[in-house]
């Protein structure tokens, strides 16, 4: 146990690093740092176990920082500990590894990006939660502001958290009671916090968040309960500082060289005291099982839904490697991730109605070491927007699949229709979106996300469709099919998902008027080899018809007008232009303008105009 005194001048130290720091960048978030300066001091110098030589020891204590614009104590503390080597004064610059908010591509010892507020609890229950499903001793740590504890992802990772007696996490919300424009919603009423967390079935401990005792005691006391822990620390923005102590309008706002300097006056600045931090236990990395299974395998012209052949590809997936896990939204018997409860129950999540959380607690499971599918209705997934986009930006390894895509669901409306998820994961650095057609290439789409080391997006569908594709054929990622290439073709039509279907039915109906069409499947839509498909529909009549079950908005069509812009190839698209309706699948793919019907029609009034 490190001494209170030693840990009392760190606290001091932490200060004036960050006030200094933020002064020199010119921006930055002093005051947000300084309220939870004991906080850091007691976790990094006494608390947590962890080897400050090494950011990957697999015995190293997990930590989240939630509140991501206090990064600067953050780096503060890390540089105390000796566990970087760099510049402070150069946070913020374009060539520093300090970014204003944490980012992984800067930093080794930063693993997830934060500074979207609500979202670091969600991470660090994935992680508290692999530590459970993999026996391992590391206890994970995550700090909040008292302003993002509005946000309803917390309460989503309060719930689960606590669904999965998640004993082995902490959390600490620094209850500093002033915000961006003034006082949080709640304030300084700590036993309203008490009350809020303890109904979730957390142990919640109310302290003096600057009194370093208190917050030993807390800790210590977390260990003893068989709960998750919330301290809830009382604590004063900008403390140590009177000209920013308890002060509103220093929200994001440093001190200029001046103020900085009379803050020194008033701050204590000791010696860097020698303390001795907790080292990890010796640990190895977790080992995962695996074996030899064949995948299941369809012929052509059986029928089954792209959603099925997912589900059985995931659960062949899983009985051959252990570190696959399926993480759905309580909806796995109709995205049917819960095929692979079958053989090995213990690879499935269940994270409830509860997108948001379940995207960013997926994000902490693949942290250490899981490889994760995460499933729900891709019209779902837009509710997790932003949990996607940081979880990106973290470069994070997960495959998220959208089941029920499109106007083809049928009768269920508008409002369970995914008509805007192609564009949301298409939007995203370094994602790739899949689409399958038919049971073999869905298949071949859960085997391209195995391992892939990117975001990765697969779209599938509720209705039946027919198997086009013999169980041998290969999708490279960024390639397209060409399902139908006749000798002499008059127009391209191209599809993905359930409109390479609705193309085929629509050649037939060309082919009864002399029309030749070939067939082109768009599995993959980015990335996308926009090279060979100009070229392939420029050798073949240099006319396009796209249709898509998809807005026009980020779809298919729009990706591929902007890759085709500079040619000659003459384009129509067809994508749902409307906000649908009830009915069925046939009447809906009609009613929308992108059924065989209108594929048909948009072909002939290409082939005549020319």
């Amino acid at each position: 146990m490190t001494d209170n005194s030693k840990l009392e001048s760190i606290s001091d130290l932490l200060r004036r690093d960050v006030i200094e720091m933020t002064t020199e960048a010119g921006s930055g978030h002093p005051t947000s740092c300084m309220s939870c300066a004991e906080v850091f001091s007691v976790l990094f110098f006494d608390e947590m176990n962890y080897d400050p030589g090494d950011a990957s020891n697999p015995g190293n204590d997990e930590f989240v920082l939630s509140k991501g614009h206090s990064a600067p104590i953050w780096y503060a503390s890390l540089d105390r500990a000796g566990a970087i080597d760099e510049e402070l004064d150069s946070l913020r610059k374009l060539d520093s590894h300090l970014q204003g908010h944490p980012m992984p591509i800067s930093l080794e010892w930063v693993e997830e990006a934060t500074g979207s507020l609500g979202q670091g609890l969600s991470i660090a229950t994935g992680e508290a939660l692999a530590a459970k499903k993999q026996d391992r001793d590391y206890h994970t740590y995550t700090v909040l502001g008292d302003s993002e504890v509005s946000e309803g992802q917390v309460y989503e990772a309060l719930e689960l958290a606590s669904y999965y007696d998640l004993d082995n996490l902490t959390a600490v919300v620094d209850v500093n009671r002033l915000g961006q424009r003034g006082e949080t919603i709640v304030g300084h009423h700590m036993n309203w916090y008490r009350d809020r967390f303890s109904s979730f079935g957390w142990n919640a401990e109310v302290i003096d968040g600057h009194s370093v005792q208190e917050i030993k005691n807390a800790f210590e006391n977390s260990h003893a309960s068989d709960r998750p822990t919330v301290i809830l620390a009382e604590t004063v923005k900008g403390k140590g500082v009177s000209l920013t102590e308890g002060e509103q309008g220093w929200h994001g706002v440093p001190l200029d060289e001046g103020e900085m300097q009379d803050a020194f006056e008033e701050l204590p600045d000791p010696e860097m005291p020698e303390v001795r931090i907790p080292q990890p236990e010796e640990q190895e990395k977790p080992s995962f099982q695996e074996k030899k299974v064949d995948m299941r395998t369809y012929e052509q012209g059986e029928v089954l839904a792209t959603r099925d052949a997912y589900g059985n590809a995931l659960a062949d997936l899983a009985e051959a490697r252990s570190e696959v896990l399926a993480v759905d939204g309580e909806v796995s018997n109709s995205t049917r991730s819960e095929y692979i409860k079958e053989d090995n129950p213990d690879q499935f999540v269940e994270s409830f109605i509860a997108e948001q959380n379940m995207i960013s607690m997926a994000q902490g499971l693949s942290i250490k070491g899981y490889e994760v599918f995460t499933s729900t209705f891709s019209a779902f997934i837009s509710r997790a927007h932003d949990q996607i986009r940081m979880a990106a930006l973290s470069e994070a390894e997960i495959t998220v699949v959208g089941s029920h895509a499109g106007v083809s669901i049928g009768q269920d409306g508008a409002s369970q229709m995914g008509l805007s998820d192609i564009a949301l994961f298409r939007a995203l650095r370094e994602s790739r979106v899949m689409y399958p057609c038919d049971g073999n290439s869905a298949r071949k789409m859960v085997e391209n996300a195995h391992k892939s080391g990117n975001m990765d997006y697969i779209r599938t569908t509720r209705p039946e469709t027919e198997v086009i594709y013999g169980p041998e054929e290969e999708f490279p990622i960024g390639e397209f099919k060409k399902v139908e290439e006749p000798e002499d073709t008059d127009v391209v039509l191209a599809g993905a998902g359930i409109t390479v279907h609705e193309a085929l039915e629509a050649r037939e109906m060309l082919e009864r008027e002399g029309v030749q069409a070939a067939i082109v499947d768009i599995y993959c839509v980015k990335p996308f080899n926009s090279y060979n498909f100009r070229r392939f529909v420029e050798s073949n009549s240099g006319k396009l018809v796209v249709s898509e079950d998809h807005y026009p908005e980020g779809g298919i069509g729009e990706m591929l007008g902007k890759e085709l812009e500079e040619s000659n190839i003459e384009m129509r698209t067809l994508a749902v232009d409307k906000i649908p309706h009830s009915g069925g699948k046939q009447e809906l793919l009609e009613n929308c303008g992108v059924d065989r019907k209108a594929i048909k029609k948009q072909a002939l009034n290409l082939v005549e105009d020319s």
